[in-house]
């Protein structure tokens, strides 16, 4: 049994109260660790040690919180294997897969950002004969970064790591489905020699220790990514006290697959966007529009490679394990049997696989329209919808037809067709005749109930920071 701890002013710290809550391995269905249900007691500890590290921290000069963040950036990838492995116990994903995207991009991060101070540049504006302006951007102070469970690490450090290169200091809430890897980040701190207090990492419950987080008036700022409904509560909790918020939230994707497209990728990538991490991704295919001319076609190809796809303990050859917990493996159970009721067909899956674990059955659903609750709602698992389309129009419209607008994918070899419908899409990223292709320099968010505002890049930059403009007379 492990037992993981707080990190607060640079050390590793039980809980205050002492209180703990149960770590389930999903692919055994049994408890591996114990996590801190932290209080505020924790809170206030963690609040103090930020707002004493903030004025040296933010005061250092660039280059230095550079070095800093590319030494964590270099004992990340120095400890792939343990990290990967964490990463699956914890979470489900198979171990391969962590190994390949999870760790590298957590290290990718914050060697990102830290190479993006350093190349940083600010603006100045002249006044012919009267007055220079130039604008500076001041760090927060105190920042609340929140992260989901799908992307436990990955996901954690892309707040993290623009939030301290901007000069801030941060408390971090990862998941309490998914800590470990979060507990290990705090090890691996203490080794990269990062000043004490300027990473703070608490466990315990989102209603709990996380509400805290954002409801705290020396927090500045909330980065949260996970559930619409949560981001709900947070946005009204912040807007009382104009706390600055990033919002990465649900999805509920479009792929358009026309007649004109690349036949074999379009289906090869489209079984990869709906069932890598077993569906668990905020940017997954999970609504695929195909053109009546292909419909049927399309359809035997793709649920045929489905049909082998491999799922079983995450350590081993598989392309899929289990899903992340019990809770949600009903979830997902129950969004199928929901639509089997309406008169879905199930093409492929639909079932738990009886077996120790959560595991659940690739799945693909069709004879439903768009705006059935399997088509309109986020089901987060490894569940995938086919829907026949007429023309441009239709496609646009089908695609548009949930409160959802965070990602999208276009297959067609008509360049003008995809610049038209993606103009026309409400997403806030779209893909041409590709997937998950990621420049960490470009805007990463989504429309309506996908969240506000953006992070990547110059955003996060953006968003970590307040613009002070300083007018000096000549």
């Amino acid at each position: 049994m492990i037992t993981l701890k707080n990190f607060i002013g640079g050390e590793l710290c039980d809980p205050a109260h002492g209180n703990y809550l149960d770590n389930y391995n999903p692919s055994i269905g049994e408890v591996y660790a114990q996590i801190p249900d932290s209080s505020q007691e924790d809170l206030h500890a963690a609040v103090n040690a930020a707002n004493a590290a903030f004025p040296m921290w933010s005061q250092l000069p660039i280059g230095e919180r550079s070095k800093h963040l590319m030494k964590l950036a270099d004992l990340i990838e120095a400890n792939l294997d343990q990290l990967a492995a964490a990463e699956s116990q914890d979470n489900g994903k198979p171990v391969s897969l962590a190994r390949k995207v999870d760790i590298p991009r957590a290290a990718a991060n914050f060697r990102f950002f830290a190479a993006a101070i350093v190349n940083d540049g600010t603006s100045a504006h002249i006044m012919e004969g009267q007055a220079v302006n130039y604008t500076r951007r001041a760090p927060l102070g105190v920042v609340g970064c929140i992260s989901p469970w799908n992307l436990p690490l990955y996901l954690l450090t892309w707040k993290i790591a623009p939030a301290l290169a901007t000069g801030n200091c941060v408390i971090a809430k990862p998941s309490e489905v998914t800590p470990y890897t979060a507990h290990l980040l705090g090890e691996l701190v203490q080794e990269a020699g990062i000043p004490a207090g300027v990473l703070n990492i608490l466990h315990g419950r989102g209603a709990g220790i996380g509400q805290m987080l954002v409801d705290h008036a020396d927090i500045k700022a909330i980065s949260f990514t996970g559930g619409t409904s949560t981001g709900k509560v947070i946005a009204r909790s912040a807007a009382e006290q104009f706390k600055k918020v990033s919002l990465e939230l649900g999805g509920k994707n479009p792929v358009l697959v026309f007649d004109d497209c690349e036949f074999e990728e379009a289906v090869a990538t489209s079984v990869r966007s709906a069932f890598t991490n077993q569906g668990e991704i905020c940017l997954c295919g999970s609504r695929i529009f195909v053109q009546e001319s292909i419909y049927n076609e399309f359809k035997e190809a793709f649920v045929s490679k489905v049909q082998k796809l491999k799922v079983g303990d995450p350590n081993t050859t598989v392309d899929m394990g289990p899903l992340v917990s019990r809770e949600h493996l009903q979830k997902v159970k129950n969004h199928v049997d929901q639509a089997k009721k309406q008169g879905a067909t199930i093409l492929t899956g639909g079932e738990k696989i009886e077996r120790k674990g959560y595991y659940f059955e690739p799945t693909v659903i069709e004879g439903m329209d768009e705006y059935c609750a399997i088509n309109q709602e986020e089901v987060f698992g490894p569940v995938v919808t086919l829907v026949p389309f007429r023309d441009e129009a239709d496609a646009i419209a089908k695609a548009n037809s949930t409160v959802y607008g965070l990602a999208a994918v276009i297959w067609t070899n008509d360049l003008k067709c995809a610049h038209r419908v993606a103009h026309q899409i409400q997403s806030g990223i779209i893909w041409v005749n590709c997937w998950m292709l990621r420049d960490l320099r470009t805007p990463f968010g989504g429309m309506k109930a996908s969240g506000v505002g953006r992070e990547g890049g110059e955003e996060a930059l953006r968003f970590f920071t307040e613009p002070q403009n300083i007018c000096i007379k000549l």
